[in-house]
């Protein structure tokens, strides 16, 4: 690791084949936590290179425990976070929404490390079990269409990083690996990431798997569709450029997208909104990215798409997914 750490903060890159490496030896506990935080803490520092994060990706993906969902044809609603803006837990609630318009989602997630509340936290406290049972899992996406992977559960090689990132408390490379280590390898994904260089990076490594996939970035700094202006999505299509009234719809603030900074703050807004009692801003912003990964999976066109999440969502059918899933979790 000395070698690695002098190299790297001599403005040196490593290859995939070291990058995986050193995930591999992290797993197995041949480092010490300083040397883990200094790691962590030279990708804070400059950008990370293809090779780089293929190589951490595919560490990974190699020692995660892995699930095999593939007749479900699932899709992955997932965000990198780390992009500072506390929004209230959108792909979240967006993931309930897509399995409530009959479109079953694989929902990799975690606890908030750089945010006041991620995914597993609002799901935690609103009773949701975390298993990695498959069979409670395919019991769970197929009596309500969705199913939750909380990360720690099949990344045991990550437990000796857990801790440091939690101290550090801001976003590390790790947060860029999150969406693409699904232990269920979906064959769809919506991805939001927190800048334009990672979405380049991830369109280059998804561009080399057979994925439906759709990437976004809000340019003015959100890891998902904000409609505070306009986002780029590159899918394995096209690349595009989609602004609000693109879905007939207003360009919002960002205030109406906040989040609460409590899990029971935000567990208290994704209640209201899967309620439908929603505000117009947030019920919009919600369909939206939903709306995406319907048209993702369905390879529909993104209006499309809206108006399948707009129903799921105001007929209470997103709401029957997420009571279902409390339910089974009992």
């Amino acid at each position: 690791m000395k070698k690695l750490l002098n190299r790297l903060i001599n403005h040196e890159s490593i290859s995939s084949e070291e990058a995986k490496q050193v995930l591999v030896n992290i797993s197995k506990g041949d480092y010490n936590q300083s040397q883990i935080a200094s790691f962590l803490t030279v990708y804070m520092m400059r950008s990370i290179t293809l090779e780089e994060l293929q190589g951490f990706r595919d560490a990974l993906l190699d020692l995660c425990i892995a699930i095999d969902l593939k007749d479900f044809n699932a899709i992955d609603l997932c965000g990198t976070g780390g992009d500072g803006k506390d929004t209230f837990n959108i792909s979240t609630l967006a993931s309930f929404v897509t399995a409530g318009a009959g479109v079953n989602v694989a929902k990799h997630g975690n606890y908030g490390v750089s945010s006041a509340c991620g995914s597993s936290n609002v799901m935690e406290y609103l009773g949701i079990k975390f298993s990695n049972d498959k069979d409670f899992l395919k019991k769970s996406i197929d009596q309500t269409g969705i199913c939750v992977l909380h990360a720690p559960l099949f990344h045991p090689a990550m437990k000796n990083v857990a801790p440091i990132r939690r101290e550090l408390g801001v976003k590390t490379f790790f947060n860029m690996l999150g969406p693409m280590v699904n232990p269920s390898f979906p064959k769809n994904q919506m991805v939001g990431v927190f800048n334009l260089e990672l979405q380049r990076l991830y369109s280059y490594l998804y561009q080399q798997t057979d994925k439906n996939y759709s990437i976004v970035h809000a340019l003015d700094g959100y890891d998902e569709i904000s409609l505070t202006g306009a986002t780029k999505i590159i899918s394995n299509s096209s690349e595009t450029m989609l602004s609000p009234k693109d879905l007939g719809i207003a360009q919002i603030n960002q205030s109406d997208i906040f989040g609460g900074d409590t899990v029971e703050s935000s567990a208290k807004i994704f209640l209201n909104v899967i309620d439908g009692k929603g505000t117009e801003a947030q019920n919009n912003v919600v369909c939206a990215n939903a709306g995406l990964a319907i048209a993702t999976s369905k390879q529909m066109p993104h209006q499309n798409g809206f108006e399948l999440a707009k129903e799921s969502l105001l007929s209470g059918k997103a709401k029957l997914s997420l009571d279902k899933l409390i339910e089974l979790s009992k």
